[in-house]
C-alpha cells in the first residue's frame, strides 16, 4: 500500500503518499518545476516553502539530455520525491512529440524518478466525441502494454483517466485503467477547462471518476493549483494536484489570494502577511526590474497555495470542510455555480462523508444550498428508515426559536392541550421533521440558520406523513397534503375542546 487515508472529512482525505525518498501528506500541491530554467530554483521550494515534493517534465528532460541521462534529483538540484510528467501536455498543444510511450517510461526509470507518468493521450476541453473516443481507447492501450515495459519495483506508475467532458467516456476509462496495477490516477484533459473557469464541469468529471476508481489510489487533478478552488477539489476527493500558475501569473503580474485573483498594477495595498507582503510595497514591487518583480510575485502566490492547503487540512480535522467550502464558492459566480452543481452528487459525498470519529460542530445555514450538506440527507434517510412512530396520530408544529425544541414554550403548551395522544413533530428547514423526542440529538439543536422561509420541508414531510402512514395528523400553520389544517395553537387549543365535548 504506497497511499494511507488517516482523516477525512465530506469526501477530502487526510492521506499519506509513500515514496522511496519519504512520506508526502496531502492534500497535496505539486509546484511545475522547468528542468531548464526557473523563477524560483526547485531547492528553494524546499527550503523557504516547504514543499517536499515537486513534479518536472521528463519529456523536456530527454530533449535536451537525451544522450547524456542524468539523474532528475541532480538536474533539478532537488533531493525530495519528484514525480515526470511524459510529454502528454505538449502532445495536446503541438499534436505530435518525438517520443514513445515505451521510450519516456524506460527514460523516467533511467533519470530517477519517483513517480512515473504514462505517455496518455490527452482529450483536451474541445475533442468531438470521435476524437474523444479515440484518446480514451489508445490511453487504455498504452496503459496496458506500460506495465510490461516497467523493471523498477520501487517507482509509483501514474495512470492517466481521459475522456474530457463526454463523461460515459470518461467513467469506461476510469473503471478499464483502475483494474490495472497503477497506484495513483490523474483527472486528464482539465487545464483548458480550468483557464475557461468551466468548474461545473470539473466537478462532474472529478465525481464521474472517482465513483468507479479504487478507493485506495491517490487522486490527482492535473494543472489546478489555485487557492480559490482547492477546496471544492479536495472536497470532492482530489488528493494530489500540481500548478505552474505561481509562476506564470508572476510573469503577468497576477497576485493570488484565496477569493481570487488581484493585478499587482492597480493595488495601492498588499491583503496579505506572507513575507513578501511584510517586507515590500505594492509601489515598490511595480518599481523594481521585472525579474526581481516576477520573483517576488510568484513568492507570495506560492505562500498563498501553502496557506491555503493547510486551512484545508486543518479544516478536514475539525470537520469544518464543508464551512470552508461554502465560503470559498462564494467568492466567483462561478464556483458557485459548481457549489450549486453538488446537488446532482448528495448521495455520493454523503457516502463519503464519515459518520464516526468526526468532531461534533454546531452547522450553519445560509440558503438552499446549505440543504446540501451530508447530515441533511443522512439525516432525512435514517428518519424515513429506521425511525419508528411512537403513536398513530400526529401534530406538526413549526420549528420554535429555542432549542432544544422539546424545552420551548409552544412544546409545553402543546402537551397540556393535546396530551399523551398526539405525537409532536416539528417542521420546517433544514431538518424538514424533527420528532420531539429526537431534538436534543445532533444536529437537531446544534445549529444556526438564516433560511428564509424557503419552504422546501414539505416534499420530505409529506414523504415522512405516507412511510409512517399516521391515522390522523394536524398541522398547525401551513396547508399541507393529508393533514388537517389549523392556522395557530389557539385554534388547536378550540379544536380539543370541541372534541372533548363532543366524546363527553
Amino acid at each position: 500500500m504506497c497511499f494511507e487515508v488517516k482523516e477525512r472529512d465530506l469526501c477530502g482525505r487526510i492521506g499519506v503518499l509513500k515514496t522511496r525518498r519519504g512520506n508526502i501528506e496531502t492534500p497535496y500541491v505539486m509546484p511545475v518545476v522547468n528542468p531548464i530554467r526557473n523563477i524560483i530554483e526547485p531547492s528553494e521550494l524546499k527550503s523557504e516553502f516547504g514543499f517536499n515534493m515537486i513534479i518536472t517534465n521528463s519529456y523536456i528532460i530527454w530533449k535536451h539530455y537525451k544522450d547524456n541521462i542524468k539523474d532528475v534529483h541532480e538536474i533539478t538540484k532537488f533531493d525530495g520525491p519528484i514525480m515526470t510528467d511524459s510529454g502528454a501536455y505538449q502532445l495536446l498543444v503541438y499534436g505530435d512529440i518525438e517520443v514513445s510511450n515505451k521510450e519516456i517510461i524506460e527514460y523516467q526509470e533511467k533519470i530517477g524518478s519517483d513517480i512515473g507518468v504514462i505517455l496518455d493521450v490527452p482529450t483536451g476541453a474541445h475533442a468531438s466525441r470521435e476524437e474523444a473516443e479515440y484518446t480514451v481507447m489508445e490511453t487504455i492501450r498504452r496503459a496496458k502494454e506500460s506495465i510490461s515495459y516497467r523493471k523498477e519495483k520501487d517507482i509509483l506508475w501514474a495512470g492517466p483517466i481521459q475522456g474530457g467532458t463526454y463523461l460515459d467516456l470518461l467513467e469506461y476509462c476510469a473503471k478499464e485503467i483502475g483494474k490495472m496495477d497503477f497506484h495513483i490516477h490523474p483527472l486528464g484533459s482539465p487545464t483548458q477547462i480550468l483557464e475557461e473557469y468551466n468548474y461545473s464541469k470539473i466537478v462532474d468529471m472529478i465525481v464521474t471518476a472517482k465513483r468507479v476508481l479504487p478507493p485506495e489510489r491517490a487522486f490527482h487533478l492535473f494543472g489546478a493549483g489555485h487557492p480559490m478552488m482547492l477546496s471544492l477539489a479536495v472536497a470532492l476527493g482530489c488528493d494530489l494536484f500540481d500548478s505552474a500558475a505561481y509562476a506564470l501569473y508572476a510573469k503577468d503580474g497576477r497576485y493570488m489570494t484565496q477569493n481570487g485573483t488581484m493585478r499587482i498594477e492597480e493595488l495601492k495595498e498588499l491583503p496579505c502577511c506572507c513575507p513578501v507582503c511584510n517586507k515590500y510595497s505594492a509601489k515598490e514591487l511595480m518599481e523594481m526590474e521585472k525579474e526581481n518583480r516576477e520573483k517576488l510575485i510568484a513568492k507570495h502566490n506560492l505562500y498563498k497555495v501553502k496557506e491555503e492547503i493547510k486551512l484545508i487540512k486543518e479544516a478536514i480535522r475539525e470537520g469544518t470542510l464543508w464551512e470552508l467550502l461554502e465560503a470559498r464558492c462564494r467568492s466567483h459566480p462561478r464556483l458557485y455555480e459548481a457549489f450549486k452543481r453538488l446537488s446532482l452528487y448528495v448521495d455520493y459525498i454523503e457516502e463519503n462523508d464519515p459518520v464516526v470519529n468526526k468532531k461534533v460542530r454546531g452547522l450553519f445555514f445560509y440558503d438552499e444550498t446549505s440543504i446540501m450538506r451530508p447530515e441533511i440527507l443522512r439525516y432525512k434517510k435514517r428518519i424515513i428508515e429506521r425511525y419508528t412512530k411512537p403513536k398513530d396520530k400526529l401534530i406538526l408544529v413549526p420549528m420554535p426559536k429555542e432549542k432544544p425544541f422539546n424545552k420551548s414554550k409552544i412544546f409545553k403548551k402543546l402537551k397540556k392541550i393535546v396530551g399523551d395522544e398526539y405525537h409532536i413533530c416539528f417542521y420546517g428547514d433544514p431538518f424538514g421533521i424533527v420528532p420531539s423526542e429526537l431534538s436534543e440529538t445532533f444536529p437537531l439543536s446544534q445549529f444556526e440558520s438564516a433560511l428564509d422561509n424557503m419552504k422546501t420541508w414539505k416534499s420530505f414531510a409529506i414523504e415522512f406523513i405516507k412511510s409512517k402512514e399516521y391515522k390522523e395528523v394536524i398541522i398547525i400553520g401551513e396547508e399541507l397534503e393529508g393533514a388537517k389544517s389549523l392556522s395557530s395553537i389557539n385554534d388547536l387549543e378550540k379544536y380539543f375542546r370541541c372534541k372533548n365535548e363532543n366524546i363527553s
